[in-house]
């Protein structure tokens, strides 16, 4: 959530950035200036009734300590007709206070200077480009081979739940669990910590990191008690601090977490969606930063290069892009997304989304850090997949294929126990 003092300082260079959203922000953000000025008014008002009930209850108990009870008695009558008053201006500043909290979350976070303007992700900008697409014997798209190999049944997983829900078998299912503990391992020796958190959050939570109110309809919501599914492990790793206050001395905090992620993706339909592409549910490897503010955009780099490792070991083509401003989410300031080419579907697939979030989660999540002055303030979030799993074995399995087997990576094969799904 943006802040309304910057608002209200940098009007037009707020302004200016939003418009790289490729929308015109210019009324929300009058309707959050005009609802700050309510609620400073009703503040101002408010403060005067006060002060003159203060002054007045002095006065009172000057007169009777004077034996001046008729004159003491008049006042009172007045201090009765300042407490409605006061009932009622605190009443107006709690509405005029709601008013600009509803105007501030609905308006996303500011991008970057080195964000581009654009609508969609035909604007993005290709940052770097790693390795060669593999020339291929045979050419199956991995939903033919998980189906050669026994290795996921679509079916079975639309029998038991619905569509968008696998079943992984045999090797599949141990090149899901080799890959996760890969992930992880890679984590720890990077220097996280490793989290295991709830997959159910509260309504706080989803407002900490953005997903509330912004994208309720696109999580699964059980509203006997009001909870949600976790679209990614950010969102309860991050909120573990909310209402915390940091030493400064303890930033970056480095943390790492393997959940399952459950996303409604309503209205996606079509060949996208085939096979892996698109899921409901999916595993995935987060990580998770808080930085100082100073610090933030250089961690971002080290990051996006962590997960550019990832993909070296594993042996994938793939492609950095920096989202331009249409296409990044609606916390982020600057988002880099790593794609991984698909030999056999021929086209990029996104398997990782590497953000700075500024002070935009932390200010929702009153997440501080207390600097060398003592002073409270915002820390710096940031996030990244590393790496999603369902695009990850997508490419795995097309990218190695030949006639006789899938060939498996060379890192992943002390954790899966073979070298090849034959």
């Amino acid at each position: 959530m943006l802040q309304v003092n910057h608002i209200r300082s940098n009007t037009q260079e707020v302004l200016n950035a939003l418009s790289k959203r490729g929308k015109d922000f210019s009324e929300p953000i009058q309707k959050i200036l005009n609802a700050d000025d309510d609620r400073k008014n009703h503040q101002t008002a408010l403060d005067a009734l006060k002060a003159e009930m203060n002054t007045i209850s002095k006065e009172i108990g000057d007169l009777y300590k004077a034996g001046k009870r008729d004159e003491a008695e008049i006042k009172k009558g007045r201090t009765e007709n300042l407490k409605e008053e006061i009932k009622v201006g605190e009443e107006a500043l709690r509405d005029a206070e709601q008013r600009l909290f509803e105007a501030l979350t609905h308006v996303p976070n500011t991008p970057h200077d080195n964000v581009v303007k654009g609508h969609s992700a035909e604007d993005n900008e290709i940052v770097l480009t790693w390795g060669t697409a593999p020339t291929l014997a045979q050419n199956k798209p991995h939903w033919e081979l998980t189906n050669d190999y026994d290795l996921i049944d679509f079916e079975l997983g639309v029998k038991v739940t619905g569509a968008g829900f696998p079943v992984y078998k045999g090797a599949g299912a141990r090149l899901q669990r080799a890959l996760i503990n890969f992930f992880l391992d890679e984590a720890l020796q990077a220097g996280y910590k490793e989290i295991q958190p709830p997959i159910f959050i509260n309504e706080a939570s989803g407002f900490g990191t953005g997903q509330l109110p912004d994208k309720e309809g696109q999580m699964y919501h059980m509203t006997i008690d009001n909870l949600f599914a976790i679209p990614t492990a950010e969102v309860p790793i991050t909120n573990l601090y909310r209402d915390v206050i940091l030493k400064e001395s303890e930033l970056p905090v480095k943390n790492v977490g393997y959940t399952p992620c459950f996303r409604r993706e309503a209205g996606s339909y079509g060949k996208d969606v085939r096979g892996l592409n698109r899921l409901h549910q999916f595993d995935k490897v987060e990580i998770v930063q808080i930085a100082h503010p100073d610090d933030s955009y250089q961690i971002l780099e080290e990051m996006s290069a962590y997960v550019q490792g990832l993909l070296q070991k594993l042996g994938l083509h793939y492609r950095v892009l920096r989202l331009c401003g249409g296409d990044m989410g609606f916390t982020s300031a600057l988002t880099y997304d790593m794609e991984v080419w698909s030999a056999a579907q021929e086209k990029w697939l996104e398997v990782s989304s590497v953000s700075c979030f500024e002070t935009y989660q932390s200010n929702r999540l009153k997440l501080r850090f207390k600097n060398e002055d003592g002073k409270n303030m915002l820390a710096h979030t940031l996030n990244g997949s590393a790496l999603a799993l369902p695009r990850i074995v997508a490419a795995l399995l097309e990218n190695n294929q030949t006639e006789t087997g899938i060939n498996m990576p060379e890192v992943l094969r002390p954790y899966l126990g073979f070298d090849k799904i034959s």
